[in-house]
């Protein structure tokens, strides 16, 4: 989609970036890093931090929690013109070592531009960004006219079993109501030949995460042991890690695919897929597993002595499969596992995608072309997964929104949980006015 002429600021006479940096600070400093376990601190103190936001300004929260520490925010907010539309993002992060950090990833620091720490892009910056919106518009009387459900959860990055997944189970009574929704990982700017390409996220490779588990006899390491199972798994994880899956493009990704192909001045087939891809630059570290099925080993495990042959051994392995390809993915992953080797499921959820039109498509076009008119919106499969996959059990429509403009330089998609996570200054004060615009639209 290309540009549109640039539409006004809002005459309410309120900044809706005002906060969106100390409020991203504040959170980056609450550390709620997530383990997996249910080892960490848990969402609680940021819950309670982000329903004081709200109540300051007359916005009433609820606060649920699915065990103890795990705390989800609920807020209804807006007026009364259509159905709710669900603006969600999560509390947790994934943890981070300070030793490896130039910064301390729980020190929310300001240095060169950028507010540095674990959760600056995923996700507390959408999380602040939603947060400054909302309080100035409360504060300045200029509430949307749709009405809004803010939902702020626990435990996104372990699954969101116990957030999104515990809402739509325990509390569907303040969301069932709302047919679309806003969340993460889309809308930040990737530059192609100097074009900044804003990506909206429209679709979510489906989750297969699974344990491995080969038996055999166990016995002395002398003696000969054909049913070795470290021998039996490592062959089965060998022929998994290393198979090509084939390029897949689903709607979503032709669509962009497309749009880069009109940059490039060819046009976007299969078979050119990978080359267009490149064009992103560092971002195609993330594109370049949308365009097909991925299997990676992550964990490996067996034995207990070098000379006792184990009667275990296990593996796990992150599986993400493509939209509209599943009986293809596992099939193929069927195959490659073999008979002799046990798999169980440590989460498995569906993968999704939406079409790329629509009202809030629209909305969403023109909210970043108002403040970067020369740029291009595309929609994207992206190659994690989010609470959308929860809200799809209650038929929500769901897209990635938290916009970013970002230097060219910056190699983005690596913060992502990755080592010095930073945001700039500037692109979460962009951010919050490209979403209060979309909030007029929405």
């Amino acid at each position: 989609m290309t540009a549109s002429p640039q539409s006004p600021a809002p005459a309410g006479g309120y900044d809706p970036a005002a906060e969106v940096v100390d409020i991203c600070r504040d959170l980056i400093r609450i550390d709620t890093t997530n383990f997996g376990d249910g080892s960490g601190p848990g969402e609680r103190k940021a819950a309670e931090h982000v329903a004081a936001l709200l109540a300051e300004v007359g916005i009433e929260p609820e606060i649920h929690e699915s065990e103890p520490g795990r705390a989800s925010v609920l807020a209804r907010w807006g007026g009364k013109t259509g159905d709710p539309l669900l603006l969600h993002g999560h509390l947790d992060v994934v943890p981070a070592d300070a030793d490896d950090w130039q910064v301390h990833p729980f020190s929310g620091e300001i240095q060169d531009g950028y507010v540095w720490g674990r959760g600056a892009v995923d996700m507390k910056d959408f999380d602040a960004m939603l947060l400054s919106v909302v309080r100035a518009r409360q504060r300045a009387g200029a509430v949307p006219e749709r009405p809004m459900v803010l939902c702020f959860t626990a435990d996104e990055e372990a699954g969101g079993h116990k957030g999104a997944e515990y809402l739509v189970n325990h509390h569907p009574d303040m969301l069932a109501d709302c047919t679309e929704a806003i969340g993460e990982v889309g809308g930040w700017s990737a530059t192609v030949r100097g074009q900044r390409v804003y990506l909206i996220e429209a679709a979510e490779k489906g989750m297969a995460w699974m344990r491995l588990t080969a038996k055999g006899n166990a016995g002395h390491g002398s003696m000969r042991h054909p049913d070795n199972a470290i021998t039996e798994l490592a062959a089965a994880v060998a022929r998994i890690g290393s198979h090509e899956w084939p390029v897949r493009l689903t709607p979503s990704m032709q669509v962009l695919l497309s749009a880069v192909g009109e940059i490039a001045g060819v046009e976007a087939t299969p078979e050119n897929a990978e080359e267009l891809v490149e064009e992103f630059g560092p971002a195609a570290r993330m594109l370049g597993n949308v365009i097909r099925h991925s299997t990676n080993p992550t964990m490996l495990s067996a034995g207990y002595k070098v000379n006792v042959v184990p009667g275990e051994a296990t593996a796990h392995v992150d599986g993400r499969f493509l939209p509209g390809y599943e009986d293809e993915f596992f099939d193929t992953l069927a195959e490659l596992v073999g008979e002799r080797i046990s798999v169980d499921w440590v989460s498995k959820q569906h993968a999704l995608e939406t079409t790329f039109d629509g009202d809030l498509v629209d909305a969403i076009t023109a909210s970043i072309l108002a403040e970067d008119p020369g740029a291009t919106v595309a929609p994207y499969l992206m190659s994690g997964g989010t609470d959308a996959k929860h809200w799809r059990k209650l038929g929500i429509r769901s897209f990635g929104f938290a916009p970013l403009r970002l230097p060219a330089d910056l190699d983005f998609t690596a913060l992502f949980h990755g080592v010095d996570e930073r945001v700039p200054v500037d692109a979460l004060e962009f951010g919050a006015r490209v979403f209060d615009r979309f909030l007029d639209r929405a």
